[in-house]
């Protein structure tokens, strides 16, 4: 749990001094969930999302984040954005993993649905 911290404040100082830095702003997300600040993560992986579509890992990241929370409809709607920008940039890797997310909260989603 030190290391984590370390790297928190590590990264947090990299984005102080670059703060439309993509790759470090998702970095400290990652850390941030593993040490159980959801929010603070969340925040940061929208961030990255709003500023850089393009960067195809926050879809599948935002998209556990938003299932951990419970909001099963919005990770959906991040895994199906992701794969259409994924398969717009012929990533077939990210595509598989999209897909493979999308399938495993299907039989959840249509029960919430179902719910309504």
């Amino acid at each position: 749990m030190e290391g984590n911290k370390k790297n928190i404040q590590r990264l947090a100082g990299f984005l102080k001094k670059n703060p439309e830095d993509s790759f470090t702003k998702f970095a400290l997300a990652l850390e941030l969930l593993k040490s159980g600040e959801v929010s603070k993560a969340r925040v940061l992986f929208e961030s990255v999302l709003k500023q850089d579509p393009d960067y195809l890992g926050v879809y599948y990241h935002l998209g556990k984040l938003y299932e951990r929370t419970g909001r099963l409809s919005e990770a959906a709607g991040m895994y199906k954005t992701g794969l259409m920008v994924a398969e717009k940039k012929s990533d077939t890797r990210t595509v598989i993993e999209l897909n493979d997310a999308l399938e495993l909260i299907k039989p959840d989603l249509n029960h919430d649905e179902e719910l309504l």
